[in-house]
Formats: C-alpha cells, structure tokens, sequence
C-alpha cells in the first residue's frame, strides 16, 4: 500500500498518481472527495503564496466521479489586490476537468483587532482518547477509510442521524509533503455526510456534488472534529452542514449539497 494519497510526478510538479488510498465507499474505481478536495488545496496554498495571508474559504464543485487515475492540479489567482484576492484551480484527467475550487484568501489584521471577547467563538468538541472501532461502510480493503483515522463522539456510521467525529490523516496527502492545516481540514470536511448520514448505505446514495468549507481561524493539530448532520428531502436533494473543530474550539463551517437516490 502507498504511504500518501497522491504521488508527486518528478517531471510535472501539477501532476499526481492517485493511490488506492483515495478510493471512496460508492465505487471501487472512484475517488472519496476527501483527498482530491485536499489536493486542490494544496495547489492553491502553493500559488503565488503571500505573506501575511489566509484561506478563509474553500468552495469545491464536484463535476463527476473522479477515477482512480492521474491527476493534474492547476491553480492562479484570477482577483488580486491589497486585502482580498481570488484563487481558481482545476483538477484534471486527460478526459478533462473532474473538480474545480475558488479560494478566498484574505489578509489577517495585524497588530490583531481588539475585539470583545463575547462575540468571539466559543465552545469545544472533546478529543477521546480512544473509541472503539468502527465498521466503514465498504466492502474494499483499501481506501480512504483505511488512509484516516475516525473517533466517534455521538452517534456511529451504523446509527442514522446527527453525529460528532474526529478525523485524522494517517498518511500525506501528498508524498513528500506534510498535510498543511486547509488540507487536513478539506479531507475531513467532505465525510460530513457519511458521519452524519440518515438512509440506509445499501439501499440508497447521497453523494455530494459540492463542498464549500469556511475557516474564521486556521486549525491547530492534526485532529478536525465534524459535529454534523444531514437534512434529506423526499424530492431527492439534501444538505450536510458540520460545525468544524479542532482540540482549542471551534475553527469554522462546511456544508455539501446532497444527491439522494436509490441504488441500482
């Protein structure tokens, strides 16, 4: 087995070999969103960095299944300017385009705003120790759920409804590299509606074709908490939004727009 999510071309620096370690639970020749989400933020951290700047949010659109292939990641800055600017990437087949993400990344206060602190976020999420372990709902033997590390708080994969989940990489997402504070937190993000799911895995989907993260302070530590829940409908389109934390209180949001259908 691979020991990162994606491996690095030497002779491309914008292209990736995707590992077995990006499969998701829908299809064994599909991505999870987790990992090529992270990779997009990879690419945009990476272009035309800034000092004294910040992602603040991270929208990805999900164009179509992303195969188990090599990837190209792209990114510019197609807004800039003094406080504020605009990122666009685009990951790649050679099929074509298969996500696309914009990126804010904003520039922080500094010296820091003197703000009152009741405004403030607030509120924690407790790391455990350890819990015991929990059946994934796939039936491969290697894939996304075996590149990461899962701690249920509240609710499990086998209980329909709201649950609290702290996810951890176990690998890179990137070989070579260390997974920066966005990428850890766009891998986590996009299980919202897996941890949090309402509907029976094997009789029904709900994929997202999107997933938008927004961060009022970069995380700390290699754990992200999803306290999330999922809203279906019976017309089919549903939402997952998760409050996002790390081990020192809250970091920001996510939500996914939701596919429900039946399988088959």
């Amino acid at each position: 087995m691979a020991d990162a999510f994606y491996l690095p071309d030497p002779a491309d620096p914008g292209r990736f070999e995707s590992t077995e370690l990006t499969r998701g639970p829908w299809s064994p020749d599909a991505q999870h969103a987790g990992p090529p989400s992270a990779l997009l933020g990879h690419v945009i951290e990476r272009c035309a960095p800034r000092d004294g700047f910040q992602v603040g949010r991270v929208a990805v659109e999900i164009l179509g299944p992303v195969p188990l292939a090599p990837l190209t990641a792209r990114a510019e800055v197609v807004r800039s300017g003094r406080s504020v600017e605009l990122i666009e990437a685009t990951l790649s087949t050679e099929r074509g385009p298969v996500m696309r993400a914009t990126a804010w990344r904003l520039k922080l206060a500094d010296p820091p705003l003197d703000l009152p602190v009741e405004f403030l976020p607030s509120g924690s999420r407790t790391l455990p120790a350890e819990t015991a372990p929990e059946m994934f709902p796939s039936d491969q033997p290697i894939g996304f759920h075996t590149g990461i590390e899962y701690r249920f708080t509240a609710g499990t994969f086998a209980r329909p409804g709201p649950a609290v989940c702290w996810i951890r990489l176990k690998y890179p997402i990137v070989a070579g590299t260390t997974p920066s504070p966005l990428e850890r937190t766009l891998a986590a993000a996009d299980s919202g509606n897996g941890v949090s799911s309402v509907l029976d895995w094997s009789k029904y989907l709900f994929i997202n074709t999107d997933l938008t993260v927004s961060l009022h302070r970069r995380p700390i530590g290699e754990w992200v908490c999803l306290d999330a829940v999922t809203h279906p409908q019976p017309h089919g389109i549903g939402l997952a939004e998760s409050a996002l934390f790390d081990e020192t209180g809250p970091i920001g949001r996510s939500t996914q727009t939701l596919l429900i259908a039946p399988r088959g």
